[in-house]
């Protein structure tokens, strides 16, 4: 970008040649740059053999690039970067003949970025403009605020104190708020004031969203606090191709033309959050040295902080994991025999990897696991990673892989093996080669113990010799549900850095087999990672918190005896015992939460499968890290996904909502399957398969099942004349579903105990409807739910902040 000059192009000595043109702007490529054997005067070519043209025409080389002899003569002699430049763009208004130079680029590439960026974010705005003036004035404002924005780039207070602390001293000036407030960055950007954008500058400070323009005389200063904005995301229309769009106090702030959009608005969703987050969760927020001290945030400390969030949440690692490095490369995947493309990402603990071409592979290969970290195929800068579990992971087209590797090798003190550079293929497929790991016998299967859990061993004194027939064949296929896991498990590791591929997902969706699935909850949830980091805390908490008496623990005591009560496994002391302590230690370790109903639900589930301990470190992973803020006494969280749940009811089921005067219903009637992950609503033979895809996807999966329920009873929800019609229809519906291929003896199974004429509604098979869900509804993406929360949360915060002090009053 270029600080506009003006330019006459009466006096422009036919040197430029116009290559794109529209009402506002003009490119243009210099004469003889771009043309084939650009010789001549001006850059044309004279004829072939016109004599004095000839040896012109062979100085310049025939077929070559160069400008005309005039133009480039000139181009040496005049010093100016607006003139030499092979292509530049004019800002022009109708019927005048003065133009203004606002770019130049030494490639149609480079050039042709620019001309691309004010196509969509400015073309549109200026037809708002009354006069050629306001719109002249308006685009050199944009564009010296461009050039501004460029010279500050990313810099912050660290990096350039001077540049820094000039737009520290506008700030201050500007507004005039208190002297601890804290300016982390600003951006240059347009402010629409009704119609009209005004150009200007945005203020991110701590507490504090500020704007201010001084545009042909006219002052705009907009200053809105973070915890009053009620709304927050990115939009497009007409005349706006992208901007920032901003609710507060009823009033809405639109904001565009950023050269750096999806930076700025991660800042801004950051601070708003951080901002509510104050409002809900004092305690927290106080304990945090870095947010409860204003002078310790900045802009770099806040990008790092939002980037390790969302890996720490996608890979379900500990929270206190933060990410150092990541590098783009390829990993070899040997079961499919190709390289897959995607990041590497790496934290203190954990080297992680995420496919970003589609075919949906992840690894999460823990340090305490690596046995060597080796140079591989230098050729194509490749790195191998072997474990414990005799797997080799080999990345490749990794840049620095020598730096990475001397980096990997010292922070998990592996040794390396003898032979520093190693046949590649090899190693990657070798842990797969060996005979005996194609065993995948009674000996392959899971070494983790199952008969110490509550659910094991309930089910062992309600197995009756007559229902032994009934059982051979779900048995039978219980076996080969084990098989397919097992040859999953052979082909892609087994354990915590096993390849996670689309493969594993569709077996997840058919349900884990019973004698697994403590196992792969542990795995998928991340709850494996806590509890190998964490060695004996939990029989720490459980003597601390023995004896204990709270509010937490009275209202655990009253819960105890209503969790599972039909299930054999919690109608004798030794399953309400081991629920007692892993609800008791829970809320010891974490007192914000302490108890909330629903807990007691999810936790008898969980020690079916798995064992006291592990079940503690599963409430774990799914109160602090899957579910979050959804056990606190406001249940934020779970308000915030029926809002996201809402949202996607909108878009994929628009007839629903066009039949539904209240949309509040959904939000009433679906409570309790975000609380209990359908656990409350579903036959316990059933709402473990949904506990299985949860443990893998995330909430997503529980968004996805809820529409496919809604779906599959549309034509009766259509028909329903109220609220209380519509969850009859429901509530029939889940009694209706099924687990046909469930192991579990009649005396546990839940759907099974149902009178067939309790309900007039076909049974549904529980794999049916999640493999329907997954079907219809598997194009929701992660990212998507991530921003749609994030989107919903301060209008949930708001909206009960208003509330409370609605009840105050």
């Amino acid at each position: 970008w270029l600080k506009p000059e003006e330019v006459l192009l009466k006096n422009a000595l036919k040197l430029w040649v116009q290559e794109r043109s529209n009402q506002y702007f003009v490119l243009q490529r210099r004469r003889g740059y771009g043309e084939e054997g650009g010789g001549g005067l001006a850059g044309t070519a004279p004829p072939r053999g016109a004599g004095a043209g000839a040896p012109l025409r062979s100085v310049v080389g025939r077929g070559r690039l160069r400008p005309g002899l005039l133009v480039g003569t000139l181009d040496a002699v005049l010093d100016s970067t607006s003139k030499v430049a092979p292509f530049r763009i004019l800002h022009q208004t109708p019927d005048s003949q003065v133009y203004w130079s606002i770019a130049c680029g030494s490639s149609r590439e480079e050039i042709t970025e620019h001309w691309d960026w004010l196509e969509q974010n400015v073309m549109t705005t200026l037809s708002v403009f009354d006069s050629n003036e306001d719109i002249t004035s308006f685009v050199q404002g944009k564009i010296r605020g461009l050039i501004a924005e460029e010279a500050k780039g990313s810099f912050v207070k660290e990096d350039d104190p001077e540049k820094f602390r000039e737009g520290l001293m506008k700030f201050e000036k500007c507004f005039g708020l208190p002297e601890q407030e804290k300016l982390v960055t600003y951006y240059s950007c347009s402010y629409w004031k009704g119609r009209v954008p005004c150009q200007g500058w945005l203020y991110l400070s701590t507490n504090f969203l500020s704007f201010y323009s001084f545009l042909l005389g006219a002052e705009i200063k907009l200053i809105i606090s973070w915890d009053e904005i009620s709304k927050l995301e990115k939009t497009s229309n007409v005349i706006l191709t992208e901007s920032i769009h901003v609710r507060s106090r009823g009033e809405d702030h639109y904001f565009s033309m950023f050269l750096h959009i999806n930076e700025t608005f991660l800042l801004m969703e950051q601070l708003a959050n951080y901002a509510v987050r104050r409002l809900f969760d004092k305690e927290t927020f106080e304990n945090d040295l870095v947010l409860h001290d204003p002078l310790r945030i900045t802009k770099r400390g806040l990008e790092s902080r939002a980037h390790s969030e969302q890996f720490s949440a996608f890979f379900r690692l500990p929270k206190e994991e933060t990410l150092k490095e990541v590098h783009e490369c390829f990993l070899w995947v040997p079961f499919s025999h190709y390289n897959t493309h995607g990041k590497m990402c790496i934290s203190e603990n954990y080297i992680c990897f995420a496919s970003q071409d589609g075919s949906l592979c992840s690894v999460i290969i823990p340090l305490r696991e690596i046995t060597g970290v080796d140079k591989a195929d230098p050729a194509n800068r490749g790195v191998s990673i072997s474990t414990k579990g005799k797997t080799a992971f080999r990345f490749t087209e990794v840049r620095d892989f020598e730096q990475l590797v001397a980096k990997l090798r010292m922070k998990c003190s592996a040794t390396s093996s003898p032979q520093h550079i190693i046949n590649t293929e090899a190693a990657a497929s070798s842990a797969f080669d060996s005979p005996e790991d194609f065993d995948v016998g009674p000996s392959k299967m899971s070494q983790r113990d199952n008969s110490k859990t509550v659910g094991t061993e309930a089910l062992m004194t309600v197995y009756h010799p007559q229902d032994a027939e009934n059982l051979d064949s779900k048995m039978l296929k219980e076996k080969m549900k084990e098989q397919s896991w097992n040859i999953l498990f052979v082909e892609r590791g087994h354990g915590v850095s096993m390849f996670r591929t689309k493969k594993t997902r569709d077996l997840v969706v058919r349900g884990i087999p019973e004698a697994l699935r403590g196992e792969l909850w542990l795995l998928f949830s991340g709850a494996v990672n806590d509890m190998a980091s964490n060695p004996g805390y939990y029989s720490e908490l459980v003597e601390k918190s023995l004896g204990t008496c709270t509010l937490a623990t009275d209202e655990i005591e009253r819960d105890l005896r209503r969790s599972l009560p039909e299930h054999p496994a919690f109608q004798s002391d030794t399953g309400i015992s081991a629920l007692r302590r892993v609800l008791t230690a829970y809320a010891y370790r974490n007192p914000q939460i302490g108890y909330c109903q629903a807990m007691n639900i999810l936790t008898s589930v969980l020690l079916l499968y798995a064992k006291e301990e592990e079940a503690f470190w599963l409430l774990v992973a799914v109160c602090e890290r899957m579910l979050p803020d959804y056990f606190n006494r406001r249940i934020i969280g779970a308000l915030v996904d029926q809002a996201v749940f809402e949202e996607l009811i909108r878009v994929h089921l628009p007839q629903l909502t066009d039949h539904m005067t209240d949309m509040t219903f959904f939000s009433s009637v679906s409570l309790s399957w975000f609380l209990t992950l359908f656990i409350s609503v579903l036959p316990i033979e059933s709402a473990v398969n949904v506990v299985d895809c949860f443990f893998y996807d995330g909430i997503k999966a529980i968004l996805q099942l809820g529409l496919a329920v809604l779906e599959y009873n549309m034509e009766k929800l259509l028909t329903c004349k109220d609220d209380a019609e519509a969850v009859t229809v429901l509530n029939r519906f889940f009694d209706s579903v099924t687990n046909k291929d469930s192991p579990l003896p009649p005396a546990v199974q839940q759907g099974s105990n149902l009178s067939d004429t309790k309900s007039d509604h076909p049974k549904v098979d529980i794999t049916d409807l999640i493999r329907e869900s997954n079907e219809r509804y598997g194009d929701i993406r992660y990212e998507d739910v991530e921003s749609m929360r994030s989107r919903n949360r301060l209008y949930v915060i708001q909206t009960l902040e208003a509330t409370t002090k609605q009840n105050v009053v």
